[in-house]
């Protein structure tokens, strides 16, 4: 059963994409363009933007965006508004990731890294959501991770921001799905972008930023609430989130000594 209305074609949607530079989101970013979607891309990093615009300049928006700041934010919706009249859909991929150990906790980093991948999230669904309450429709999307469904070796920080993603699509979806409102949480395993290539060990069943982008398609075509992929790794860290924590501690220090 679906849990959000199916989407049967893209044509003319007007879809906003936070992180569109790289990875996940720019590859998203080019499916939906390819499906007649009209797509805003933004991130910080302005120039690979632009030159994929200029590849969609008809259906394409630039809007530079650092996600944390609060006042970039209004000035980037406002902007979106005055041109579409309206935002059919929120994506949020932008994420921010160190391998972090206990030892290695650092304050700054963990600042950053909380406020780009939870803070930011949060400040786009308050950015977004009172218009579409107000037209009793739309769709939000928030990339968290399969990182956010148990403490993980390395993770000491990402994880515990994706999870709390997991919580807040969860607790979102609760409140607005009644007032036409679609949520949907996006749960990847390893993809190979930057920011993965950055890990020292071995990432199973690593896929690409396409593959992962024609998964998330897929997942907002059904209308499924939680969007995971890749399924052959994906359920077995759902099964494992379910064990107790003798058995899943030991299986997890077993991965510890791996990495």
């Amino acid at each position: 059963m679906s849990l959000n209305p199916r989407i049967s074609n893209w044509d003319n949607r007007r879809i906003w994409i936070i992180g569109a530079s790289s990875g996940i989101g720019q590859a998203l970013a080019i499916l939906l363009l390819q499906k007649g979607a009209r797509v805003a891309l933004s991130a910080r990093h302005t120039e690979t933007l632009q030159a994929l615009a200029r590849d969609w300049a008809e259906t394409s928006t630039v809007l530079p965006l650092d996600v944390c700041d609060e006042k970039a934010w209004s000035v980037a919706h406002l902007a979106l508004q005055k041109k579409w009249q309206g935002i059919d859909h929120l994506v949020f991929c932008a994420a921010d990731y160190e391998a972090v150990r206990a030892w290695t906790l650092d304050v700054g980093r963990i600042r950053q890294m909380v406020n780009t991948n939870l803070e930011g999230p949060m400040i786009a669904v308050a950015t977004v959501l009172p218009d579409m309450l107000a037209a009793g429709s739309g769709s939000i999307s928030i990339i968290a991770s399969v990182a956010g469904y148990t403490g993980l070796p390395k993770s000491l920080v990402y994880g515990p921001t994706k999870a709390a993603l997991i919580n807040f699509c969860e607790s979102l979806y609760l409140d607005v799905h009644d007032k036409g409102i679609a949520v949907s949480v996006i749960n990847p395993g390893f993809v190979d972008t930057a920011m993965t290539q950055k890990n020292d060990f071995r990432m199973p069943a690593l896929i690409t930023p396409g593959i992962a982008a024609h998964e998330i398609v897929q997942g907002l075509e059904a209308g499924d609430f939680e969007i995971h992929f890749p399924k052959r790794f994906t359920r077995w860290l759902r099964l494992l989130r379910h064990l107790p924590y003798t058995l899943r501690f030991r299986v997890l220090a077993k991965v510890a000594e791996a990495s």
